[in-house]
C-alpha cells in the first residue's frame, strides 16, 4: 500500500501566544480526523508552531483508500413490491438515493421480515483529492477567539494569513485560504533569514527551517529556552522557571537568545512580589532569587527573538523598558503608605461586589460578623480574626493593586505591617487568599483561616441566593474554585464544623433576600464537589456516596470515614457485607411491618438467629467509642467479624416466616443490623448487586 508524509502549514503574522498550543492541537486533530473518516489510515500526527505559523506534520498518509462493497437495508418487500410484483414508489426512491438501478436491488431476511437491499460498491478515495477539502474545513472549525480582518479582503483570522504549504509527499497540493494559495514556499526567520523556504518533502521541514533560524519543534525551542535560562543564573542564584512564563516565552520567539540584565538595587525596598509582577507580567522576564535566602537579586534574564551583534545594546534597552515598571511600582507603595489600611475602608462603599449584595464594605462588614463566628471553631484569636478581617479587602483600592491587581492580599500585608498591625493580621490579610489556585498552599494560621472560610462563604451564599450559581460555562465569581478551597480547608486543617450549620450562619449574615433553600443548595454544590476531589486521588465514587449517605456534615470527619472505607473496600470482606447489606436493604424497604422497636431473643427459633443478635449486640457495644473517637479502621474491623453470623443467618433463616411474630422479630433483627452497619457508613452502596 503506497503511503506519503502530508505537510500543512498555515503562515501568518505573529500569533498570540496564550492561543498558539489550542489552535495547532485542534488543527492537527481535526486533520486527522478528517483523513480517518475518509479512509485514510496513517501512523503518526505531529504538529510544530511558532508565533508566525501553525503545521501539522502527518506520516505515512495512505494514498488511496481501500475499495469497498457496502450494504444499504431497504424497506420491507411487501411495500417495495405492489400485487402485480412491480416496483413501488418506496422502492424507486430507495434505488435512486443510492444511485444504482432497479434491477440491481436484492432482498434479504432481517429480523424476520423480508427486505430489499442495495449492495454498493465504493471506489477507496485518492488522498490527494480530499485533502484540500479535509484541511480547509480543520482551518474553519479551529477556535479562534478573537478574529479580525485585515486590508480590503473580507477574509478574518485571528492575525492576518501570509501564506500556506500543502505538501503529500514531494507534491504539492492545490488548496486556496484566505485568498492565499498553497505551495512549498514557507518564511524564514523575520530577522535573519526574512526569505522564502523551500521544503522539498515534508520530513525536511524542521531542517529547512532550522537553517533559515527557525526552530519550529515548541518542545526543542522550549527546552532551548530553558537550558539559556539556567545557564546564566549565578552561582548561589536561582532562576524561577515557572511553567506558565516559559510556555509563554516559548510561544513568542522562533530563535531564541537568553540575556541577562540588572536594575538599581533601590529598587528591593519594593515588595518582592510587585517587582517580580512587572517582570513576569508585562515583561516576560524571569526574576532570580538568592538560593538560601529566596531574597529577589537586582537582576533578570530575557529571552530575545534575534542573535545580536551587540548583546549589551538589546540588555540595556530591556533595563530601559523595565525601570520605569518599576519605578511605577515604588512610586504606588511610597503613596499608598501615606494612608493607613483602615482609612480606606470607607472607600469600599464605593466599589460593587454584586448589585444585589452590596458593595465591597457591605460584604467586608459580613465577613467581620462570620469570622469572628468562626474564631471559635478554628482556635482562632476572635480580636486579631476581626481586624483581619476588616482589613482583608481595603488594599483592593489601593493604587498598588489597582495597577497591579495580582498582588491583592500581598499589598495590604506590607500596608498592615507598616501601619503597626500585629504581625499576625497581617499574615491573615495575605493568607485569606490562599489557596489561590489547585495545589497552592493553605493559610498557614487560624486566624486566616477563619477569614478565608468568611469570604468564601459569604459569596457562595450569596450569589446562589440570588439565584446566579455557575453554569457549565460562566463562573464569574470563581465559584467552583472557593468551594474546592472551602474543601481542603475544613478537611486538612481538622475543624469540627458542620457545613449546614456554617452555611446557615453565614445566609444570616445577609441583608439581601437570599432564596430560603440557599444553605440547602451550597450544602448539596459542595457535597457534589467532593466526587471529583476523591477521584484526583483514586477512590471510587460508591466510596463518597456511601458516607454522604450517612448524612455526616462535618469535612473533615467525612475524610476519615472515606479514607478508611476505600481501604476496607478492596477486601473480600468488605464486598461480601456490601452485598448482604444491599440484601438486607431490599428486604426492609419491600416489607411494611418493621419498627424500631428491638428484637426479642425469646422469639428466635434458630440457632443462628441467637448467634446474629450476640454478635450485633457485642459489636455495637465496641463500635460506640470508636465511632466516638473516629477510629473507623477500627470501627470497619469490628463490623468485619460479623461477616460469618451474617451468612449464616441467611444461609439458615427464613426471614418472611409464615408466623407473623417471627417475621416481625426477625425484620427487627435485620433493621438493628441495618443501624450497625450505617453509624459508619451505608456499606450497600457498595454493592451493585441486588437481592
Amino acid at each position: 500500500m503506497s503511503t506519503a508524509d502530508l505537510l500543512f502549514e498555515l503562515g501568518t503574522e505573529e500569533l498570540p501566544a496564550g492561543d498558539i498550543e489550542q489552535l495547532v492541537t485542534a488543527l492537527s486533530a481535526g486533520i486527522a480526523n478528517g483523513l480517518t473518516e475518509q479512509g485514510l489510515p496513517f501512523t503518526d500526527a505531529g504538529c510544530f508552531s511558532t508565533p508566525r505559523r501553525l503545521a501539522v506534520l502527518i506520516s505515512d498518509v495512505t494514498l488511496k483508500g481501500p475499495d469497498i462493497e457496502r450494504t444499504v437495508v431497504g424497506p420491507p418487500v411487501s411495500a417495495a413490491r405492489n400485487g402485480e410484483g412491480g416496483w413501488t414508489k418506496a422502492a424507486e426512491g430507495f434505488a435512486r438515493k443510492q444511485g444504482i438501478a432497479l434491477d440491481a436491488l436484492t432482498t434479504r431476511e432481517e429480523q424476520g421480515v423480508e427486505r430489499i437491499v442495495a449492495n454498493i460498491a465504493q471506489v477507496g478515495v485518492e488522498a490527494a483529492s480530499v485533502i484540500p477539502d479535509i484541511v480547509s474545513a480543520a482551518v474553519n472549525a479551529l477556535p479562534v477567539s478573537k478574529r479580525m480582518r485585515w486590508g480590503r479582503t473580507r477574509y478574518d483570522f485571528l492575525r492576518p494569513v501570509q501564506w500556506l504549504v500543502l505538501l503529500l509527499g514531494e507534491s504539492t497540493l492545490p488548496l486556496e485560504l484566505f485568498g492565499r494559495h498553497s505551495g512549498r514556499e514557507s518564511r524564514g526567520h523575520r530577522f535573519h533569514a526574512n526569505h522564502a523556504v523551500s521544503i522539498a518533502a515534508p520530513s525536511d521541514y524542521i531542517e529547512a527551517l532550522r537553517q533559515a533560524k527557525v526552530m519550529a519543534d515548541v518542545d526543542e525551542r522550549r527546552a532551548r529556552v530553558a537550558e539559556q535560562v539556567s545557564q546564566l543564573q549565578g552561582t548561589g542564584e536561582q532562576v524561577a522557571l515557572s511553567k506558565e512564563l516559559l510556555n509563554e516565552v516559548t510561544g513568542l520567539v522562533e530563535w531564541p537568545v537568553a540575556l541577562r540584565g540588572s536594575f538599581d538595587k533601590s529598587f528591593l525596598d519594593v515588595p518582592a512580589q510587585a517587582l517580580i509582577s512587572a517582570m513576569k507580567t508585562h515583561q516576560k522576564y524571569f526574576h532570580i532569587t538568592d538560593q538560601k535566602t529566596g531574597a529577589l537579586l537586582p537582576a533578570f534574564i530575557t529571552v530575545a527573538n534575534i542573535e545580536s551583534q551587540q548583546p549589551s545594546e538589546v540588555i540595556a534597552g530591556n533595563e530601559r523598558v523595565i525601570r520605569p515598571r518599576l519605578s511605577d511600582a515604588a512610586f504606588f507603595f511610597a503613596n499608598d503608605k501615606q494612608s493607613t489600611l483602615l482609612s480606606r475602608q470607607d472607600r469600599l462603599s464605593s466599589v460593587i461586589f454584586q448589585r444585589e449584595l452590596g458593595s465591597l464594605l457591605d460584604k467586608t462588614q459580613r465577613m467581620e460578623t462570620l469570622a469572628a463566628a468562626l474564631a471559635d471553631a478554628t482556635n482562632a484569636d476572635p480580636d486579631i480574626t476581626t481586624r483581619a478581617a476588616a482589613l482583608a479587602k481595603c488594599d483592593l483600592v489601593s493604587e498598588m493593586v489597582l495597577e497591579f491587581p495580582e498582588l491583592q492580599g500581598v499589598a495590604g500585608a506590607h500596608y498592615a505591617r507598616h501601619d503597626g498591625e500585629p504581625d499576625r493580621v497581617a499574615d491573615a490579610i495575605e493568607a485569606h487568599y490562599y489557596p489561590r489556585f489547585a495545589g497552592d498552599a493553605l493559610p498557614a494560621t487560624p486566624e486566616a483561616t477563619a477569614v478565608a472560610l468568611a469570604d468564601r462563604l459569604d459569596t457562595l451564599v450569596g450569589i446562589f441566593g440570588i439565584g446566579q450559581p455557575p453554569t457549565g460555562s460562566k463562573d464569574p465569581f470563581g465559584l467552583r474554585r472557593a468551594a474546592l478551597a472551602i474543601i481542603r480547608m475544613l478537611i486538612e486543617c481538622d475543624h469540627p464544623i458542620a457545613l449546614d450549620n456554617l452555611l446557615e450562619r453565614a445566609c444570616a449574615h445577609h441583608k439581601a433576600a437570599l432564596a430560603p433553600d440557599t444553605a440547602d443548595q451550597v450544602l448539596q454544590y459542595l457535597l457534589e464537589r467532593l466526587d471529583s476531589w476523591y477521584e484526583s486521588q483514586s477512590i471510587h465514587v460508591d466510596v463518597v456516596r456511601a458516607v454522604l449517605a450517612v448524612e455526616a456534615r462535618q469535612l473533615h470527619d467525612i475524610d476519615l470515614r472515606i479514607k478508611a472505607l476505600a481501604a476496607f473496600a478492596e477486601t473480600d470482606t468488605a464486598q461480601q457485607l456490601a452485598a448482604a447489606n444491599k440484601r438486607v436493604a431490599n428486604i426492609l424497604a419491600k416489607s411494611n411491618e418493621q419498627d424500631a422497636a428491638p428484637p426479642d431473643s425469646s422469639l428466635f427459633q434458630e440457632p443462628a438467629e441467637h448467634a446474629l443478635h450476640n454478635a450485633v449486640t457485642q459489636a455495637g457495644q465496641a463500635l460506640t467509642p470508636l465511632i466516638a473517637e473516629r477510629d473507623y479502621h477500627a470501627a470497619l474491623e469490628q463490623l468485619a467479624t460479623l461477616r460469618a453470623p451474617v451468612d449464616d443467618f441467611f444461609e439458615s433463616v427464613m426471614v418472611n416466616a409464615e408466623n407473623p411474630a417471627e417475621r416481625v422479630n426477625r425484620l427487627r433483627l435485620l433493621g438493628t443490623l441495618r443501624s450497625l452497619f450505617t453509624q459508619l457508613a451505608d456499606l450497600a452502596l457498595l454493592s451493585s448487586g441486588s437481592e
